[in-house]
């Protein structure tokens, strides 16, 4: 029970009785009206009044208790009525207690209930064609009136209750799909990294123990070579842990465009692994997005390191051919071969297949045992804005 409860069923209860003694006060005062049995029915009526205060608060959860209290009460106001006009006053009553203790859809009948009482009551024997006239045409409409603008207030009021329901299980889905979009950053992020690490500090430590093993072995200046090629890769790994972690770009493409990047890479890795290289370009060069050309720069770098690690080739050739749709990109090599349907435990062909499907594209692997390995990746010619760079070579450098 709220505080307002507790105000009002003390609200209409003293306005009951107030009601009760002015009405009392002036039969009182007019003389006995047409008989001397109001006194009886007051006090009745004084009774009957008092449990209000008890029915107001359970009015919810004791309906037809309360209908049942309502509909005596003005057949007692309606009987005082009747015995002397001044407790007309006192059936007002009925007016404010319909609409506070009836159901929503019962208010508009206790209020035509009330009033057809109190008219019935004051009414002559003269007087009832027009007393059924005026329940017919006025009483009975406005109680049917008032009993479809309640079921109406009913039905918008579930509709509320279920938009807000509704309202409610959005709000609790789209917190659901945050904290799945959040963990699926988290999961792609980690992705990112490990493809990363594995792309360029993995590879270039790989090479560098090699090149550490090499140098054990050898003196002189051989040994100096060597120890100045795992320098280098030890400074070139440093360089890409720092990229991968900020994000970044392979460097090789910082300084110059896909072609020539890939060639670069290709000669140094085959001065690192002693297998000749051919790199090819087909096509008309454009400069694509940044995602494009790095995942085309991975996935060259991969397959070459594959090659090193397991094929024993003696030959190896890169192709990068551009299209108006596409940029293609094979790496063939002539050595032990494998069978791409068999499980491995490496990360290499795993993560050239999601960085060629994240750009777009699609990842082929030929490969039979001892007949050698192609790589074949297809992506879309995402293009992109020139350099400044580029830019500035195309129209001869800038005036001095």
């Amino acid at each position: 029970m709220s505080r307002l409860d507790g105000r009002e069923r003390w609200v209409f209860l003293g306005l009951a009785y107030a009601l009760l003694a002015i009405s009392a006060t002036a039969a009182a005062l007019m003389g006995t009206g047409r008989g001397a049995v109001w006194p009886v029915l007051a006090v009745a009526a004084a009774g009957w009044v008092a449990p209000l205060a008890w029915l107001h608060p359970r009015r919810d959860r004791r309906r037809v208790l309360v209908v049942g209290h309502y509909l005596v009460l003005v057949a007692l106001a309606g009987a005082l009525t009747a015995a002397h006009a001044a407790f007309a006053v006192f059936a007002a009553i009925g007016y404010p207690l319909a609409l506070a203790l009836l159901p929503s859809r019962l208010a508009m009948a206790g209020v035509t209930v009330t009033a057809v009482v109190v008219v019935a009551a004051q009414a002559g024997p003269g007087d009832r064609a027009a007393l059924l006239t005026v329940v017919a045409g006025v009483a009975l409409p406005l109680a049917v009136a008032g009993w479809y603008v309640a079921a109406e207030h009913d039905k918008r009021r579930r509709l509320v209750e279920r938009l807000r329901a509704a309202m409610d299980e959005n709000a609790s889905l789209h917190a659901r799909l945050l904290d799945q979009a959040r963990h699926a950053g988290v999961r792609d992020e980690r992705r990112r990294v490990a493809g990363e690490l594995h792309d360029t500090l993995a590879q270039d430590l790989v090479a560098l123990i090699r090149q550490l093993d090499a140098a054990a072995g050898a003196t002189g200046e051989q040994a100096r070579r060597h120890l100045g090629q795992a320098a280098g890769l030890a400074r070139r790994g440093l360089a890409e842990a720092r990229r991968s972690v900020s994000a970044l770009g392979p460097g090789p493409l910082e300084r110059s465009s896909l072609p020539e990047a890939l060639e670069r890479m290709a000669a140094s890795w085959s001065r690192m692994s002693g297998v000749p290289v051919a790199c090819e370009v087909t096509g008309w060069p454009v400069a694509l997005s940044a995602d494009v050309e790095a995942t085309l720069f991975r996935v060259a770098q991969e397959a070459l390191a594959n090659v090193a690690k397991h094929a024993e080739a003696t030959r190896t050739a890169l192709t990068l051919s551009y299209t108006d749709d596409l940029v293609l990109l094979d790496v063939r090599d002539d050595g032990a071969g494998f069978d791409p349907q068999t499980a491995t435990d490496g990360f290499g062909l795993d993560g050239m297949r999601q960085r060629v499907r994240a750009a777009g594209g699609t990842l082929e692997i030929e490969s039979r045992p001892g007949e050698g390995t192609t790589i074949a990746a297809a992506v879309p010619a995402l293009p992109t804005a020139r350099r400044p760079a580029d830019e500035t070579m195309a129209g001869g450098g800038e005036d001095p």
